[in-house]
């Protein structure tokens, strides 16, 4: 998807950038310019003459960024060069261009779960553990009930968020009433199980399928596991920062314990469609992904899935 300057502009628009009534006449020239032309380069002595020191900041933020997107051409592009070096820029632009290239994706697709399942990519979710079911629920969505809005609730299907958060109702999608999604899903109100078996589960092993294809230009089939059979595994892939950490160990050969081992909630077998597009060492073996949670939430790294891979050097 190539950079075009409507998407640039819609970063100028953002609260943090858009003047405001206190806004000086140097801040306001700065936006009327960048907006005109967003693609415009702006010098940094342009930049100190900004009355407020936050907008200034802001600007130097957002200018880094809006450099990287014309550099790469397409999001696609900007998205895979951000993990080439240190990272620059706010964790929400990386999510939100993950969020635009799942939409692209997914466009037309008939699979609410599929498209339920793809918010994990972009947006944190909040895990429970209830009868035995591992539900996940969007974490921002939970703290606004938690703080006093509430939405109404067909199934009054719980999500126990522990603590301070106190208690929410939601519904959780399932194949029988998944046309719920389309008329609630900016409200992100919506959760679903990922217990083995579910096929929301099953649904996010499928966006995972099209995120690699889509990057990588490789065939892979992903599935849903109960535990990794293999004493010794090729390969793992963690998606999130506690899951990579975990497989780490127990590859290594260290104990891990119990408690913390509960913090995984899925595991998935990943197998390349053309072992040969593997490293040689490993080809054909199978490539184990675990997905889990950390103080009860989930934030996954999608990223991990492009830079992780054991590719072939070709």
């Amino acid at each position: 998807m190539r950079i075009t300057d409507d998407f640039l502009r819609a970063y100028y628009l953002r609260p943090e950038i858009h003047p405001v009534d206190e806004s000086g006449p140097a801040e306001r020239e700065l936006h009327a310019a960048l907006m005109a032309e967003p693609g415009l380069r702006v010098p940094e002595k342009e930049l100190k003459s900004l009355e407020d020191d936050d907008a200034r900041d802001n600007y130097r933020v957002l200018l880094r960024f809006r450099d990287r997107l014309l550099e790469a051409g397409t999001v696609e592009g900007a998205y895979m060069a951000l993990f080439k070096g240190a990272i620059d820029v706010p964790p929400m632009f990386i999510d939100q261009l993950a969020h635009v290239v799942l939409r692209n994706l997914l466009d037309g697709t008939g699979d609410a779960l599929r498209l339920r399942a793809a918010e994990l990519f972009w947006r944190e979710q909040k895990a429970t553990i209830q009868d035995g079911h591992v539900l996940l629920a969007d974490l921002e969505t939970v703290q606004m009930h938690a703080a006093g809005s509430r939405y109404g609730s067909i199934g009054r299907l719980i999500v126990e968020a522990q603590g301070e958060l106190g208690a929410v109702n939601l519904d959780v999608l399932d194949r029988a009433n998944a046309e719920l999604y389309w008329s609630r899903e900016s409200k992100h109100d919506t959760v679903v199980s990922f217990t083995y078996g579910r096929p929301a589960l099953d649904a996010f092993a499928r966006v995972i399928e099209l995120w690699v294809a889509h990057f990588l230009g490789l065939g892979v089939k992903v599935q849903p596991i109960r535990r990794i059979e293999e004493a010794r595994w090729a390969w793992h892939v963690g998606l999130d920062a506690e899951s990579t950490a975990i497989l780490n160990e127990l590859w290594a050969g260290r104990e891990v314990e119990q408690g913390r081992m509960r913090n995984i909630l899925a595991l998935f077998a990943l197998d390349f469609a053309d072992p040969s597009s593997m490293r040689r060492d490993i080809a054909g073996r199978t490539v184990y992904l675990a997905l889990s949670a950390e103080d009860e939430a989930v934030r996954m790294k999608p990223q991990n899935l492009l830079t992780n891979l054991p590719l072939h050097e070709a």
